[in-house]
């Protein structure tokens, strides 16, 4: 079988309107490859959460859609890019929620300490690298 190797941008219905406005795809799939933009710690209704841990979780409920949306899971992540605007002062409130989402087979992660990120009560912001059906056990 031959691998269809053509860019697609991976619009869940949610980020639509995202898209529409600023003008980049969640996420974008190339053969099994998908590179999946920045997520942030908001509610449906675009609300950040409270603190780390419930931004955290945010971002990595919005990461399974957008990954979901594309064909693949949390399994199939090869590499985790995170930003944080407090790395050394919330990383034990970050990894604790990480480790929920990733309890075993973790992917290659860089964590990159940041002066902003795009609104001020954003705390974190989580980017992947995923293979689709490369998870499967």
């Amino acid at each position: 079988m031959v691998q269809d190797n053509r860019r697609r941008a991976v619009i869940p219905p949610a980020a639509q309107a995202m898209y529409d406005a600023y003008h980049f795809a969640p996420a974008t799939r190339v053969g099994d490859m998908i590179w999946v933009s920045g997520q942030v710690g908001v509610d449906a209704a675009m609300k950040p959460g409270k603190d780390m841990e419930e931004q955290a979780t945010l971002a990595f409920q919005a990461l399974a859609a957008v990954l979901e949306a594309a064909g693949a899971s949390l399994a199939d992540v090869v590499e985790l890019m995170t930003f944080h605007t407090d790395l050394r002062g919330e990383m034990a409130a970050f990894a604790k929620v990480k480790d929920a989402w990733f309890p075993d087979r973790y992917p290659s992660w860089t964590a990159v300490g940041v002066t902003q990120l795009a609104a001020p009560e954003f705390r974190v912001e989580v980017r992947a690298v995923a293979v689709a059906g490369c998870g499967g056990v």
